[in-house]
């Protein structure tokens, strides 16, 4: 697949839900947005996201820079992630649509249902 240039996208929010499109990296997002956390943490975090999902949506979010990943090399294994300057750009742009769904969690449930 070819890369996006600036150009192939039709707005903003076009090209920003192309490097958050999946269901689980804005959630990512919103945790990390408190500070780093290691692996577990962020898995707890992120509830009902399997093993290979997480790691795959963290490898696709380091690669886009958005989350940096530290490896301590301690023993036992000890790796932190953290947003980048540019994750934290982005999570701050999502936390408005995240308090918008929290104040209205309850009509979105009734929606839904």
């Amino acid at each position: 697949m070819p890369e996006p240039s600036p150009r192939s996208f039709l707005c903003g929010l076009d090209a920003a839900l192309r490097l958050i499109g999946a269901k689980w990296k804005p959630l990512i997002l919103h945790f990390l947005y408190s500070g780093p956390k290691r692996y577990g943490e962020l898995k707890r975090c992120v509830a009902g996201v399997t093993d290979k999902v997480l790691i795959q949506q963290l490898k696709d979010l380091e690669a886009h820079g958005v989350v940096s990943r530290t490896d301590h090399q301690e023993i036992p294994p000890r790796v932190d992630y953290a947003l980048t300057e540019f994750g934290r750009g982005l999570a701050d742009a999502l936390k408005p649509l995240c308090e918008w769904g929290e104040r209205q969690s309850t009509r979105i449930a009734r929606a839904l249902s």
